[in-house]
C-alpha cells in the first residue's frame, strides 16, 4: 500500500475546463471546480486557465476548501525558440508556483508539437527531433532545472502524445541527456498506452527519477480509432480517448504496487480530459476517487 503520510493525491481541472479546447466546459467555473474537487475527497490540483493570477486571491479559494496546488504545465520552446525567451517565461512561473507551495513543475516542450492542431493526425503528424535539436532541448532542461533547483523545487518533464518526446525511445534519449539531479520525469499511464509504450517497463526503469504521477486511463477502442482514421490528439479528446481510472482499459494495480514497493513520495493527479457534457467532471472524479481508495488504500 502507498504511505498517506508520503503520496498526496490530487485531481487536474481540465476535467471540468479543457485549456486546449476552452469550449469544452465554458460553462464550468473555477470556483465550481474546486468545490467539486474538495468534495469528491481529493486534497489538491494542478493550475488552469480560468484559476486566479494573483496567488493571494488563488491561496484563500484553496484554503477555503482544504486544498493545494500540486503544480502547473508549462510550455517550452527550446527546439524552436532562443532559450531566453523560455527561460524568462520558466522564471515567472516558478515563481508563481514556488508562491504557492508546489515541489514540482511540469514541463513539455511545444516547439513541433502537434497535440494543440485540430486537423493533424497525432500519430502520422509527429515530429522528431534531430540532434541538433536533442541538443538543444537536452541543455535547456538542464538549465531549467537548475533554475528549479534553485528555489528547492523539481522539473518534471511531461512525456505527451504528438509532442517530440513521446515514445519509450525517445524517454531514453531524455533520460540519457540529462543531468538526473536536474531533470526528472512525470509518469502519465495514459499518454504511454496511447502510444502503445510498456508503461510498466518505463515506470520500472526510471521510477527513482519519477517525481509526479498523472493517472489516466483510456478507452482502447477510441485510441485505436483515433489512429486508424489518422485522427488529431484534440479529436481523439473529443471522442472520449481518455478517462479517470478504474473506466478504461489500463491496470493501475500494477502501477499503484510499484510505486508502493520503491516508496514513491509526491503527488498523484487524476488527469482524464473529457467532454464534461458527455462525462460529468464531479461524476467522474468520485468515480476515480473511489477507486483509488480500493486500489492503493490513499
Amino acid at each position: 500500500m502507498l504511505d498517506s503520510k508520503k503520496v498526496k493525491l490530487g485531481i487536474a481541472p481540465i476535467a471540468w475546463t479543457n485549456d486546449d479546447m476552452p469550449d469544452l466546459g465554458k460553462e464550468n467555473t473555477f470556483d465550481q471546480c474546486l468545490s467539486e474537487a474538495a468534495l469528491a475527497g481529493f486534497k489538491g490540483t494542478e493550475v488552469g486557465n480560468k484559476y486566479p493570477k494573483d496567488v493571494n486571491v488563488l491561496k484563500k479559494a484553496l484554503e477555503l476548501r482544504g486544498l493545494e496546488i500540486a503544480s502547473a504545465w508549462f510550455s517550452s520552446f527550446l527546439t524552436t525558440k532562443p532559450y531566453e525567451e523560455t527561460e524568462t517565461e520558466f522564471v515567472k512561473h516558478r515563481d508563481f508556483l514556488h508562491d504557492l507551495g508546489a515541489k514540482v513543475i511540469v514541463v513539455a516542450e511545444q516547439g513541433h508539437s502537434v497535440q494543440g492542431q485540430l486537423e493533424t493526425a497525432v500519430f502520422d503528424g509527429k515530429y522528431y527531433f534531430n540532434e541538433e535539436e536533442w541538443k538543444l532541448f537536452g541543455n535547456g532542461l538542464n538549465k531549467l532545472g537548475k533554475l528549479a533547483n534553485d528555489k528547492g523545487m523539481k522539473l518534471v518533464y511531461h512525456h505527451h502524445m504528438g509532442t517530440g518526446v513521446q515514445t519509450t525511445e525517445e524517454i531514453d534519449k531524455l533520460m540519457s541527456i540529462t543531468d538526473e539531479n536536474l531533470v526528472y520525469l512525470l509518469f502519465d499511464s495514459g499518454h504511454l498506452v496511447y502510444s502503445g509504450e510498456d508503461h510498466i517497463a518505463i515506470l520500472k526503469k526510471y521510477i527513482n527519477r519519477i517525481k509526479h504521477v498523472h493517472l489516466k486511463d483510456v478507452r482502447a477502442e477510441i485510441v485505436k480509432k483515433v489512429k486508424d482514421e489518422k485522427l488529431s490528439f484534440l479529436n481523439g479528446v473529443r471522442l472520449g480517448a481518455f478517462t479517470v481510472p478504474g473506466d478504461g482499459s489500463i491496470n493501475f494495480e500494477t502501477i499503484f504496487k510499484i510505486l508502493a514497493e520503491n516508496n514513491y513520495e509526491g503527488w498523484l493527479l487524476v488527469e482524464a480530459e473529457q467532454d464534461p457534457a458527455k462525462a460529468n467532471p464531479f461524476e467522474y472524479a468520485v468515480k476515480a476517487r473511489k477507486y483509488i481508495k480500493e486500489k492503493c488504500g490513499i
